[in-house]
């Protein structure tokens, strides 16, 4: 008498099982999918649907498709910030990465005395928030009530306001340097952390100096922590709006309500009632960062490729 065979698992119990490990999937990304939602997708949505209303006097809250869109793209007011923010971008920004590969360098090369202290203190700046830093600066700043009034008086002289209209930008950019060179050194330095040793060994062999092995081994390495530090720093220069906001009440004169698109943004919504127009230009600002911020990555990503 012949044994039975055990029944294998039919198509029905495949597809049930294949059920169950995607559900179980779905329990585990939920949450996350949840609150990305609530917290990301749900103010893009809402931003999106504010900016094709406008607010009148009479008709109240009507529909006028991309009428805000073609306003905003017309806006001299935000076209001068959108500039504003692109000089700042193109000047500080270079300067701010290319001192935090120094440092970022100087501390990996090992000769460096007291280098846990050295990347401490730079460090330690990006932890002061930002209100925090501008009004210290802003003080210091000051021709009649900070450091800077006090060396004239001091010494008698009469060094350049750096809250005038025309060095405040510099001031800001200045501050921004402050608060962010530490935070861009430690992923640079994080990136020269894993570089293999035998790299370093074989240049060694080779009689390569110092320079030869920041040139051909360090450099090449951080390019792609260069290209995330970039792209990081383009979307923090586009969302200025705490340095500004806060010297404002400093230098009235020389900060503007649309001296950025995002405090001309605040100001449009929480001093113009311009709820609506105010939506638009944040979506138009967010498009232009992220085709900003997607070029400088999709060169970076082709150079290291």
């Amino acid at each position: 008498m012949t044994t039975p065979l055990p029944a294998t698992a039919g198509p029905a119990t495949s597809r049930r099982r294949r059920g169950a490990r995607t559900w179980t999937g779905w329990g585990f990304v939920g949450p996350f999918m949840t609150v990305f939602g609530l917290v990301f997708l749900a103010p893009i949505a809402y931003s999106l649907y504010l900016s094709l209303f406008r607010d009148r006097m009479i008709g109240g809250t009507v529909f006028v498709g991309l009428e805000n869109y073609q306003r905003a793209l017309t806006d001299p007011r935000f076209w001068e910030g959108v500039g504003r923010v692109a000089l700042f971008l193109g000047v500080q920004v270079p300067i701010m990465l290319g001192i935090a590969l120094l440092v970022a360098l100087a501390i990996d090369s090992g000769r460096l005395y007291g280098r846990d202290f050295f990347r401490m203190a730079v460090f330690l700046p990006y932890a002061v928030p930002a209100v925090v830093a501008t009004l210290m600066w802003g003080f210091m700043y000051g021709t009649r009530f900070g450091l800077l009034g006090d060396i004239n008086d001091a010494l008698g002289v009469s060094l350049p306001d750096p809250l005038s209209p025309d060095l405040v930008l510099a001031a800001i950019g200045n501050i921004v340097t402050w608060e962010f060179t530490g935070y861009n050194m430690l992923i640079l330095y994080s990136a020269l952390r894993v570089v293999p040793r035998s790299l370093y060994e074989a240049a060694e062999i080779d009689g390569a100096g110092q320079l030869r092995v920041i040139t051909a081994i360090k450099l090449p390495a951080l390019r792609g922590a260069l290209v995330i530090a970039t792209v990081f720093s383009i979307i923090g220069s586009f969302q200025l709006f705490n340095e500004p906001s806060i010297l404002r009440n400093l230098a009235p004169n020389a900060v503007t309500t649309d001296y950025t698109p995002n405090l001309y943004t605040y100001s449009l919504s929480f001093s113009g009632q311009q709820h609506n127009y105010a939506a638009t230009v944040a979506v138009v600002m967010g498009l232009i960062t992220m085709a900003v911020a997607y070029a400088v990555q999709l060169r970076g990503m082709r150079k290291e490729a």
